[in-house]
C-alpha cells in the first residue's frame, strides 16, 4: 500500500501531539491523584543508583533494585522493606526486603536440620570447603569492596581489605581444620585413659555492626564453620545490601558441593530480630558486635537462659607517647589510627596520652598532617578519609565538640560539618581537658582526637586504664623494661596491648577483643576457637577392676 508523503507528515504530527497529551496527563497523575507513597516509589526507582551505568558491578554481585533479605537454602523476605544509602551523598543505592518472625523460625530450624548433615562432614574436609569461600571471595574481591566503599563509607583500599579480611581467615580456618582437638592427660588411675573432647556448639548467631559488614561476619563464619557449627547471621540494617552480596558468593559454593544452604543462614532485620536470637536458646552461641549499651540488653538476654556469648563492644583506646619515642612513627602512626574510617573501627585512637616534653611538637605536627589528609568519594583511590557512615553520627560529632569546649577543650583543628553532599565532617582535634572529663571518658564514634599531657608512667598507665572499656592500647618508647611493665600485671588492662604502633590494624593470627565494658570475647586467631565449641572430660576404661579416683575405697 502507498501512503503519500503529507499523509505520513499528518501521521507523525498525531503522534507528536497525543504523546504529548499522554506526558502532561501522567505529570498531572504523579503531581494529584497517587499516594505519596507511590510517588515517592516512582521516584525512588528512577534514581536508584543500582541502575545507574556507572554502578553496573552491583550486578555482578547478583543485587538490583529490590532484594531478598532471607537466605535458608531458599531465597526469600516478606517483612519490611528497607532502602540502603550511600554516605557519600546520602542518595538510595537499593531496596531489601527484611525478614518476618515467621521467616526466622522457619531459618532457625532449616539451620538445624542443616546441622545434623554438617557436624557429620570431617573437620579437614569442612575446612575445604571453608578454602573454597576464601576462593570465591578473592574472585569478588574488588567488587565486593566497592560495595563496602558505597554502602558503609570507608575507603576503597579498606573496603578492599575488609574482604581481604575474610579471604586471610579462611585461609587460617582451613589449616585450624586439621588441628583442633583436646589433649590426652595422664590417668592417675591404672588402665585408664583421659582425654578431652570438643565438640560443635550447634547454631551460631553471628550479629554484626555496620562499620566491618564484611570482616566480622568472616572472624566468625570460617572459625565456627570448621567446627562443625552452622550458623545463622544478622548483619546492621544500614548495610543490608553488603549482607546478601556475601552470602550470595557463601551459598553458591555450598550448593555447588551439593550442601544445605542453611549451613550459612542469613535473616536481615531489626531490633525484633536480635532480640528474637539472643532470648532463643537453639542458638548454642551468640556472637554480637555493637554498642556496649545494646551489648549490655545482649549479655542480659542471653544470661537470662544461660546461654554463650562472644561479646565484642567499644573501645576507648588510647595512645601514649613517652619523651623517648620516635616521633618519625608516632605521627603517621596516631593520624592513621584516629583518622582511618573516619573514626569509626572500634580500635580508633579517641586519647592521645603525650609526655610534657614532646606535647606541643606532637601537637603541631599531627594537626599539620591532618591538614594534608585528602578527603573525597570513598571510592576515589586517592581518598583517604571519607563520610561518617549516617546523618545521626554527625549530630553525634557536634554534640560532642559542643561538650568538649563546656568542659575546657581547645579546638586546635577541624571540629566543622562539610559543606558538601553526604556526612562528611572535619577531623578533630581537641586539647587541654583533663584526663578525666567526662566527654574524655565517653566512646563517641566519630573523628574526634583528645590529646592529654601527662608527666609520669605511672601517671600514664592509670590514665590509660581508668576508662570502661578495654580494647586496644599502645605506647611509644625505646625503654625495654617500661615495654615489659606494660606488657605485664601493672600495665594495660586490654585485650590488645601494642608498643610502637598504632592502636587499630589487628592481624588475624591473634585474638582480637577486649576487657571491661568491651565485652571479653575473643574473635579470630590463637585460640579463639575454642569459644565455637563444648568440652568434655572423657574418662576411659579399658581395665578389668575399677579403681577410684583419689585412692578411695568403697567396697
Amino acid at each position: 500500500m502507498r501512503v503519500s508523503l503529507g499523509r505520513v507528515r499528518q501521521l507523525f504530527t498525531m503522534q507528536r501531539v497525543l504523546t504529548q497529551n499522554v506526558a502532561r496527563l501522567l505529570a498531572l497523575s504523579l503531581r494529584t491523584k497517587l499516594s505519596p507513597s507511590v510517588r515517592a516509589a516512582a521516584v525512588n526507582m528512577s534514581t536508584l543508583l543500582v541502575n545507574r551505568p556507572q554502578y553496573s558491578w552491583l550486578r555482578e554481585l547478583g543485587l538490583g533494585e529490590d532484594n531478598d533479605g532471607v537466605y535458608n537454602g531458599c531465597w526469600g523476605g516478606q517483612g519490611q522493606v528497607v532502602t540502603s544509602y550511600c554516605p557519600a551523598n546520602n542518595e538510595p543505592i537499593a531496596r531489601v526486603r527484611q525478614a518476618t518472625m515467621a521467616e526466622y523460625e522457619e531459618t532457625v530450624q532449616k539451620a538445624q536440620d542443616a546441622w545434623k548433615v554438617w557436624a557429620d562432614v570431617p573437620a579437614p574436609k569442612r575446612g575445604e570447603i571453608v578454602r573454597q569461600i576464601g576462593d570465591a571471595l578473592r574472585g569478588k574481591i574488588k567488587a565486593l569492596g566497592s560495595l563496602v566503599s558505597l554502602e558503609m563509607g570507608k575507603i576503597y583500599v579498606e573496603g578492599v581489605g575488609e574482604v581481604q579480611e575474610y579471604v586471610d581467615v579462611c585461609d587460617y580456618a582451613v589449616g585450624l581444620s586439621r588441628m583442633i582437638g583436646g589433649p590426652i592427660l595422664p590417668s592417675e588411675r591404672p588402665g585408664h585413659a583421659l582425654i578431652e573432647q570438643w565438640n560443635p556448639v550447634g547454631l551460631v548467631g553471628i550479629i554484626t555492626a555496620f562499620n566491618f559488614p564484611v570482616a566480622v561476619y568472616g572472624w566468625n563464619n570460617a572459625i565456627a564453620l570448621i567446627c562443625g557449627n552452622v550458623c545463622l547471621w544478622k548483619g546492621a540494617p544500614t548495610t543490608p545490601l553488603t549482607s546478601v552480596a556475601v552470602t550470595r558468593i557463601v551459598a553458591e559454593v555450598l550448593e555447588r558441593n551439593h550442601l544445605p544452604g542453611a549451613i550459612c543462614s542469613m535473616t536481615c532485620g531489626g531490633a525484633d530480630i536480635g532480640t528474637a536470637m539472643a532470648k532463643d536458646e537453639r542458638v548454642g552461641l551468640l556472637s554480637f558486635t555493637g554498642s556496649t549499651q545494646v551489648g549490655k540488653q545482649v549479655a542480659m538476654m542471653v544470661q537470662e537462659r544461660f546461654g554463650r556469648q562472644l561479646l565484642e563492644l567499644g573501645g576507648n583506646n588510647a595512645i601514649i607517647v613517652f619523651e623517648d619515642a620516635d616521633l618519625n612513627l608516632v605521627v603517621p602512626s596516631a593520624v592513621f589510627a584516629s583518622v582511618g574510617t573516619a573514626g569509626q573501627r572500634c580500635t580508633t585512637t579517641r586519647r592521645l596520652m603525650l609526655h610534657e616534653s614532646v606535647h606541643d611538637d606532637v601537637v603541631e605536627r599531627i594537626a599539620k598532617a591532618y591538614k594534608q589528609i585528602r578527603i573525597g568519594d570513598p571510592w576515589d583511590p586517592n581518598t583517604l578519609y571519607g563520610p561518617l557512615h549516617t546523618k545521626q553520627a554527625v549530630q553525634q560529632y557536634l554534640a560532642a565538640i559542643d561538650q568538649a569546649k563546656q568542659q575546657g577543650g581547645t579546638l586546635v583543628c577541624g571540629g566543622k560539618v562539610m559543606d558538601r553532599p553526604g556526612n562528611y565532617v572535619e577531623p578533630t582535634i581537641i586539647t587541654g581537658l583533663p584526663h578525666d572529663a567526662p566527654i574524655v571518658h565517653t566512646e563517641t564514634f566519630v573523628p574526634i582526637l583528645y590529646v592529654l599531657k601527662f608527666k609520669t608512667e605511672d601517671e600514664a598507665f592509670a590514665w590509660n586504664n581508668e576508662v570502661k572499656q578495654g580494647l586496644s592500647s599502645s605506647i611509644f618508647t625505646k625503654d625495654m623494661g617500661r615495654v615489659f611493665r606494660w606488657l605485664g600485671p601493672k600495665g594495660s588492662d586490654c585485650g590488645i596491648v601494642n608498643v610502637n604502633i598504632p592502636t587499630s590494624g589487628a592481624e588475624i593470627g591473634g585474638a582480637f577483643g577486649g576487657e571491661k565494658h568491651t565485652g571479653g570475647g575473643r574473635e579470630s586467631g590463637s585460640d579463639s576457637w575454642k569459644q565455637y565449641m563444648r568440652r568434655s572430660t572423657c574418662t576411659i576404661n579399658y581395665s578389668k577392676d575399677l579403681p577410684l579416683a583419689q585412692g578411695i575405697k568403697f567396697e
